[in-house]
C-alpha cells in the first residue's frame, strides 16, 4: 500500500517554494503589521510566540498547507488571504491581507528553515 504523502518530494519541486518578485524582508514587516505572531511562533520575528496556530518554521519543507493545500506559493498566498474560504471554520481569521503582502509573507516564511 502506498501513501499519497509519498508521491511528491521536495527534490522534484523546488520552484514551488519560490515567490517571484516578492520581498521577504517586507514579509517580516507585514507579519508584524498583521499580528501573525499573536497566534504563531515564527522564527526571526520578534514577539511571534503565539500558541494558537502551528509553528511556521520550516514551512517550505512541508508538503501541505493547513492540512489540505499543496505547498505552493500561490496556495500559501491564497491561504494567507482567505483562510475561511479555504477551510470554513478554521481558527485563522480573515485579516485583509493584500496581494503584495501575501506574496511577501509567503517569501519570508519560505526563507525560514
Amino acid at each position: 500500500m502506498v501513501c499519497g504523502c509519498a508521491t511528491t518530494s521536495l527534490a522534484t519541486a523546488p520552484s514551488a517554494r519560490a515567490v517571484p518578485g516578492a520581498d521577504p524582508s517586507h514579509g517580516e514587516q507585514a507579519i508584524v503589521q498583521y499580528g501573525c505572531g499573536a497566534c504563531h511562533v515564527i522564527p526571526g520575528v520578534p514577539g511571534a510566540n503565539g500558541k494558537v496556530g502551528p509553528y511556521l518554521g520550516g514551512l517550505g519543507e512541508r508538503q501541505v498547507i493547513a492540512g489540505r493545500l499543496p505547498n505552493t506559493a500561490s496556495d500559501l498566498e491564497h491561504w494567507i488571504q482567505d483562510p475561511q474560504g479555504v477551510s470554513p471554520g478554521t481558527a485563522m481569521p480573515y485579516m485583509g491581507v493584500t496581494d503584495t503582502d501575501a506574496a511577501d509573507i509567503a517569501a519570508y516564511l519560505y526563507s525560514q528553515h
